[in-house]
């Protein structure tokens, strides 16, 4: 994940383990500086989230911009069932505990909003389009579709979506034509 900010390039990255060395050293040498916890009820579960944050050097050449670690300990309740999780990022920055999760958490935001859409709603990922330049036109009318949804006062895209595919009169106010 990264961001960009004012022209500056801000290193927020979620470590999968996929660099084993990395994560070993970070994993070894995490100890929290700061912490902050939050609660998130709905969607018929509870999450726990602590995110604590740790200034190590890595001494990895690498990651030599690396200045905060930041761990996040989940834990959500469904029904019958609780699943704990434990995730790790590295950044350049030193944020307070608070300021990462609100990073860490719109950064979420934003897949929801618009990944999820795509994906799940608009089938992006089911696609079996292929062949230069078409992948990248459908993706231009999907967002476009999306904007135009949103610009309408949609908040349930998946509505807007089965709305529009019935009716020539929902996609014509879209583009307010009579």
């Amino acid at each position: 994940m990264r961001q960009l900010l004012r022209a500056k390039t801000i290193i927020l990255q979620h470590l999968i383990g996929n660099q084993p060395k990395l994560y070993r050293s970070v994993q070894a040498q995490f100890t929290e500086h700061d912490s902050f916890d939050s609660i998130c009820k709905g969607h018929g579960r509870i999450e726990k989230r602590k995110v604590s944050t740790a200034y190590i050097d890595l001494k990895l050449p690498e990651w030599l911009s690396v200045k905060t670690v930041i761990k996040v300990e989940s834990e959500r309740q469904l029904r019958a069932k609780t699943e704990f999780s434990t995730r790790y990022y590295i950044s350049d920055l030193t944020e307070s505990a608070l300021k990462f999760y609100q990073r860490i958490r719109g950064y979420w935001g934003v897949e929801n909003q618009v990944h999820y859409v795509r994906d799940v709603t608009q089938g992006e990922d089911k696609s079996r389009i292929r062949t230069d330049p078409l992948p990248q036109i459908l993706a231009e009318a999907r967002n476009l579709a999306l904007n135009l949804y949103r610009d309408a006062g949609f908040d349930n895209m998946a509505q807007a979506q089965r709305q529009c595919q019935f009716s020539l009169k929902h996609i014509t106010s879209l583009f307010r034509m009579k």
